[in-house]
């Protein structure tokens, strides 16, 4: 496992409720060393799309945060499109999701999954 510092300040933000559903997940699968993975890649109807994983890697290009006593982890290439997104966990009604809300988004898919900038 590569070393990798800790950024600072925060590039990425993961509410209370987020984390909270981190940490449900984290217990489901048995493992406390999980971290929420949040990467970028190309795809989508809008031209990028969110990939949201629970992973116990960091790679040599990754950025940890931590929030609310949770890890996220990002590569550096999806950094610079996510720097100033806030992650969130909604349970309404329609259902329980992630919600992504990214600053650098120009445009999003009715689904939210993917963005243009």
């Amino acid at each position: 496992m590569a070393e990798t510092a800790l950024a600072s300040p925060p590039s990425l933000s993961l509410t209370e409720s987020a984390a909270d559903r981190v940490r449900t997940l984290m217990e489901m699968e048995g493992k406390p060393n999980l971290m929420l993975r949040l990467s970028v890649s190309g795809g989508g109807c809008s031209g990028f799309q969110y990939g949201i994983t629970l992973d116990d890697c960091v790679n040599e290009d990754d950025r940890v945060f931590e929030q609310h006593g949770v890890a996220v982890v990002t590569d550096e290439t999806s950094l610079e499109l996510l720097s100033g997104t806030v992650v969130d966990f909604v349970e309404d009604l329609m259902g329980a999701s992630f919600q992504i809300r990214n600053p650098n988004a120009s445009s999003t898919c009715g689904c939210g999954s993917s963005f243009s900038v």
